[in-house]
């Protein structure tokens, strides 16, 4: 079983910069909707506390926010927000599965970031030459 997993970093246009390069992952989400993995492609957000996700997923993977989530307001960088917050959701990472918090904000208009409790903080994170790396040794 291998013991990392690589995934090259998505190239973006930027008016600032011309081109940007983002480190994203691709990672299973179980969606009780459908009864299996759902994949996304998340960025890597290691200033993430934890995993935030936009509203329209909480229907694919089907969490009705307000019967399965508890709410409650937090700061970022685009000031405050209202996030329902699941303490532990089934996350697959190619073999690796972990239970980790995911939060969905009430916008559509931010990507999936995989953040750091119970996920990225549980593997080694590498980011070098255009690629994201994680690996558990």
């Amino acid at each position: 079983m291998a013991r990392r997993v690589s995934f090259a970093f998505e190239r973006r246009s930027s008016p600032l910069f011309g081109v940007v390069h983002r480190p994203i992952a691709v990672v299973g989400l179980w969606s009780k909707k459908i009864q299996r993995w759902a994949q996304v492609v998340m960025l890597v957000d290691t200033g993430a506390d934890y995993t935030l996700l936009p509203k329209v997923y909480a229907a694919h993977l089907g969490v009705r926010l307000d019967r399965d989530c508890r709410v409650f307001e937090t700061m970022g960088i685009g000031g405050r927000e209202r996030v329902y917050l699941l303490k532990r959701w089934p996350m697959q990472l190619q073999q690796w599965r972990r239970d980790i918090p995911v939060g969905f904000l009430t916008r559509n208009d931010v990507p999936p970031l995989l953040g750091r409790q119970a996920c990225l903080e549980t593997f080694k994170v590498t980011l070098f030459r255009h690629s994201t790396t994680f690996a558990t040794r």
